[in-house]
């Protein structure tokens, strides 16, 4: 399985990816809104764990851009994409799903 991580921060960066390659899944970090969409555009991925406050965009930006993305494309099966995020609020879940998110997990 490829996982995309969309974080900005290296320590959870590297706590994301220690507990994954446990399993043997292929992960790749990226720590902004560009490199994301770029290494979507360019590669096949399983599942994208998504940061919500990100630098220059964020997650919310970000998968409303993969989606387009994927409807241009025509897209039949969408990547899931799963906010990984410290945001709690009680609409946090509810943005997420709105924008195309599958599901929500706080850190």
């Amino acid at each position: 399985m490829r996982i995309l991580l969309v974080e900005d921060n290296l320590l959870n960066q590297k706590v994301v990816i220690y507990n994954l390659k446990k399993y043997n899944y292929d992960i790749t970090a990226v720590i902004n809104g560009t490199d994301a969409i770029n290494f979507v555009s360019n590669n096949k991925v399983d599942l994208i764990l998504m940061d919500l406050m990100l630098p220059e965009m964020n997650g919310f930006e970000i998968t409303e851009k993969i989606r387009k993305m994927e409807a241009e494309n025509g897209v039949e099966n969408q990547v899931p994409i799963i906010a990984l995020t410290a945001n709690t609020l009680d609409n946090d879940r509810d943005k997420c799903m709105e924008v195309g998110m599958n599901e929500y997990l706080s850190k």
